[in-house]
């Protein structure tokens, strides 16, 4: 007969771990699985945008007078939507609605994954190294990072955009102004947790068994941040989307005739009063996506760190 303690011991044996149970508890959080599958959608939407827009005989170039009256509106009821035209069309161009959300999602959506990706490759790189090797350089990426985030952001990369050369690749401008300027909230907190690791046992016997100080970091602390840095990675994406849709709303992000999410929403604002539905559809879009990520990203912290979810 099992005595009480081996039927614990059992019990705590049983237990899932690793992602296997992280997987399992995003499974049971419903708003992470919806998010998770609107994110999917998207991001399949973004790499074969071209192909869809073929598919279906749009094209987001394609100036379409025929399908506006003479004051420039689209003909018919709510913005022109038809067969040919399944959300409608731009007022005064006529391009296919339907096909310019598809291909504003790959302009929006690549550049919201490549800011992320650099400003979460300047966090890393910042907020480990001056957590773990601390000193001088500690208190230098500590003074960057409080001036960086004392900066009035969005003036700051309408002043840039503003100054690049119209001639200048603008998806790419725009993934290294909001790129650069996305690091220092996220490499605060790695810095944080490297502090805490650099003086856990398992980092001292590396040391002390010779390994040398990059060896630790990338071996020893960095596998211990992954979760820390996937969560982050997560949520920080819709802010990077909404930051571009913001700058070309103002008319300083990506140039026409590329199609952008902040574009549309920016050209529709002038027709809201008289043809709303031209709005409804990027701003959905980009509302939607915007839900999704945070619904992922809360989900997912809470999977990888169970005591968030149960404090709630």
């Amino acid at each position: 007969m099992a005595t009480p303690a081996a039927a614990d011991v059992d019990r705590v044996g049983e237990r899932p771990t690793g992602w296997r149970y992280v997987l399992r508890r995003l499974r049971k959080d419903k708003g992470a699985v919806f998010g998770a599958v609107i994110v999917a959608l998207t991001t399949l939407i973004a790499v074969f945008a071209p192909l869809i827009t073929k598919v279906v005989g749009v094209d987001p170039y394609t100036y379409d007078l025929d399908a506006l009256d003479g004051s420039g509106l689209p003909l018919g009821s709510f913005g022109g939507i038809s067969a040919a035209h399944p959300f409608g069309v731009e007022p005064q161009t006529g391009r296919d609605l339907f096909a310019v959300v598809i291909e504003g999602t790959r302009t929006s959506f690549s550049i919201g994954m490549g800011a992320t990706v650099l400003s979460m490759v300047i966090a890393i790189a910042l907020g480990l190294s001056a957590g773990y090797f601390g000193g001088w350089w500690d208190v230098l990426v500590s003074r960057l990072t409080d001036v960086t985030l004392g900066f009035p952001h969005l003036v700051f990369m309408i002043a840039i955009s503003a100054i690049i050369p119209a001639t200048a690749p603008r998806v790419l401008v725009m993934i290294l102004i909001i790129g650069i300027l996305g690091w220092p909230s996220t490499a605060r907190v790695l810095r944080s947790r490297t502090l805490a690791l650099r003086g856990r046992t398992f980092v001292g016997a590396s040391r002390a068994m010779g390994a040398s100080q990059g060896h630790v970091l990338i071996t020893q602390v960095l596998p211990n941040l992954v979760a820390t840095i996937i969560v982050f990675t997560t949520i920080a994406i819709p802010g990077k989307i909404t930051a571009e849709a913001a700058l070309s709303f103002l008319g300083v992000g990506v140039a026409p005739p590329t199609p952008s999410w902040g574009r549309s929403i920016g050209n529709a604002v002038t027709w809201v009063s008289t043809d709303p539905w031209y709005l409804l559809f990027p701003g959905a879009a980009l509302f939607l996506v915007t839900l999704a990520f945070n619904l992922f990203g809360d989900g997912l912290r809470d999977a990888l760190d169970p005591r968030t979810g149960e404090n709630r």
